[in-house]
């Protein structure tokens, strides 16, 4: 029985795990996952603590770790990992390349008891272009790698079964600046022009609900055709996937598998609102997981922060989970410090959009309060970066106790206290 037919039936105690941090009931959350509206991914071979994505609940942070062929170092990973913990992620996707992926995979799950996600295509994929073989992938390929990370514990995976003939001919017929930027749906596409045949996680999606099922694996409907540059953003290929996407949702629900929609990308400010209600309605409510999204391709080096503002704005309109964008994106690996800025900016991020919808509204009283009575250390206990706080106090305020060196003794808080008493 899956996490749907359980909550259909009553409300878990799973369930009522993942609800004590969230602003709803546990009974309502039950109602939500039975329903499609939420997600908890919980494959039960790694049983990880309950993290509840979709409608009425927290923003929730994803954060990609992985190895590649120029780094291969899994221990770098496992850092990054425990930094990722420490500052907040809610949710780990390893996407490794290099090294033994498998024995990389293992250890990453072992690690952590937070929800771990994967891209079994990656692994298929490499596997095959490592042999020049890569349009020479089968459907049994595919599905068993699916099938590989499942038993090893994983409890989302991202499936590319939007990618279509009928998306990759519009694809061809379009104008796009960047193509296809998704690894994934960058596999699929070349498979798909090279035998002119239907994408067979598509063509087999029942199967792949079958395997769902099986370990009670959530589907994360990834986004293969989504925009890479600005330019490019809310075009005919990438609406034309999102529209297959909301017909896979109701499969995954009938079928009662959990499943949640994955989304841009690069978007401009002035369409991050409507492609986030786009999804909401072509999906019926479907869980909305976005990559920022960034609002502009001019920041390499500082897109954690392109991302984190299109990632407020999405998360008040709607997304339910955000994927972290590191200072590397585009140009590396990210190392542990771009891990750390990458996640602190995606909290900033969720937690800005959850205060504007009145979620977790006493952390910033409390912090409010604390300032005003320039009551440092209590204010340094409920901020997102404790550590940096305290040093950029203890550096930059050489001599002055009270009151911060920017203001020193004409410091308002400190000057109009003493009035007030």
């Amino acid at each position: 029985m899956t996490l749907m037919e359980e909550c259909e039936d009553g409300v878990p105690e799973y369930v009522k795990r993942g609800a004590k941090s969230e602003p709803i009931s546990s009974k309502k959350l039950a109602k939500l996952i039975a329903s499609g509206r939420a997600v908890i991914p919980c494959n039960p071979i790694h049983d990880p603590m309950p993290k509840a994505i979709g409608e009425g609940l927290k923003v929730k942070i994803n954060v990609n770790l992985g190895t590649s062929k120029d780094n291969e170092d899994v221990g770098m990973e496992l850092e990054k990992l425990q930094a990722a913990e420490r500052y907040g992620a809610d949710a780990v996707m390893d996407l490794s390349t290099g090294g033994d992926i498998d024995e990389i995979r293992k250890r990453v799950i072992d690690a952590t008891d937070l929800p771990i996600g994967s891209v079994p295509i990656y692994q298929c994929g490499l596997e095959m272009a490592r042999k020049d073989a890569l349009i020479d992938m089968s459907s049994d390929d595919m599905f068993n790698s699916i099938r590989k990370h499942a038993e090893d514990g994983i409890d989302f995976v991202t499936v590319h079964c939007g990618v279509t003939l009928e998306v990759v001919d519009k694809l061809l017929r379009s104008k796009r600046i960047t193509d296809v930027v998704s690894r994934g749906g960058s596999f699929l596409t070349a498979w798909i022009l090279h035998h002119r045949q239907e994408n067979p996680l598509y063509k087999e999606f029942d199967y792949l609900l079958e395997i769902a099922r099986e370990y009670d694996l959530t589907l994360s409907l990834g986004d293969g055709l989504r925009p890479g540059s600005i330019a490019d953003a809310t075009d005919r290929p990438q609406i034309q996937e999102l529209i297959v996407l909301g017909e896979l949702v109701d499969r995954s629900r009938e079928a009662k598998v959990q499943a949640m929609v994955e989304g841009p990308g690069h978007v401009p400010l002035d369409q991050v609102a409507a492609n986030v209600k786009l999804e909401k309605q072509l999906c019926k409510g479907a869980p909305f997981y976005v990559l920022g999204p960034l609002v502009t391709d001019f920041a390499p080096g500082y897109d954690h922060i392109s991302g984190a503002i299109g990632g407020a704005l999405a998360a008040y309109n709607g997304a339910d989970f955000l994927c972290y964008v590191t200072p590397a994106e585009h140009l590396g690996l990210p190392d542990v410090d771009d891990v750390i800025e990458g996640v602190i900016a995606s909290k900033i991020a969720a937690h800005a959009a959850d205060l504007a919808k009145g979620i977790d509204t006493d952390i910033d009283l409390e912090v409010s309060k604390a300032r005003k009575e320039l009551n440092w250390e209590t204010m340094f206990d409920k901020v997102v970066d404790p550590d940096k706080a305290r040093r950029f106090r203890k550096e930059k305020n050489v001599g002055e106790e009270e009151a911060c060196s920017m203001c020193g003794d004409v410091c308002a808080i400190k000057l109009l206290k003493k009035f007030l008493e």
